[in-house]
């Protein structure tokens, strides 16, 4: 895909936005939490450098056309509480790959609903994608909420996918057509 354009995003309560350099330190604030972790691929951080090498990827995903990490920043503090990462981007088959971390001290209270829909709508009508995928670990009932109510449709399970901090983990695939977004 050609280099991305930086996006912003409004919703009621937040800023979607591109990353910034200024952002490692708050990255970090969120990606070393162990609660936040407890259902990724990989384990929390230990080293605020993490939060640079995760800018660098992100710029290199904006300029390669490959990835859409944006930051969730609340509107009224400009405090960055999360975000929502669009990546793995198939021109030709319009489709690409979804994630997402939010701050621990943030969960219940609707932010990653409303940085979802957001997101999800400019994914289809701005970029033209046809399907949206992500995959999670079964046992994050939360993020299976999440993705549930946005249309997503569960298609897959893969046990023994990832060994995050020797434990081995399963993971569940969902998938969300334009023309169920389209449809909700």
């Amino acid at each position: 895909m050609p280099e991305l354009a930086p996006v912003t995003l409004q919703t009621e309560r937040l800023t979607l936005r591109f990353l910034h350099a200024s952002d490692t330190q708050a990255l970090y604030t969120i990606h070393s939490d162990p609660a936040v972790m407890r259902y990724f691929s990989g384990t929390a951080w230990t080293d605020p450098a993490q939060g640079d090498a995760d800018i660098a990827r992100a710029l290199d995903g904006y300029s390669s056309g490959n990835g859409m990490q944006l930051a969730l920043v609340l509107r009224d503090t400009g405090k960055l509480i999360g975000t929502i990462k669009p990546h793995a981007f198939h021109a030709q088959n319009r489709r690409c790959e979804i994630g997402y971390a939010l701050a621990s001290a943030h969960w219940g209270q609707g932010y990653l609903s409303e940085a979802m829909r957001a997101t999800l709508d400019y994914l289809f009508r701005e970029m033209n994608m046809n399907r949206i995928e992500a995959d999670i670990d079964p046992r994050n009932l939360a993020s299976a909420k999440l993705l549930e109510r946005m249309g997503f449709q569960k298609e897959g399970y893969m046990p023994e996918r990832w060994i995050v901090n020797g434990e081995i983990c399963d993971t569940v695939f969902y998938g969300l057509l334009r023309r169920g977004w389209e449809n909700s």
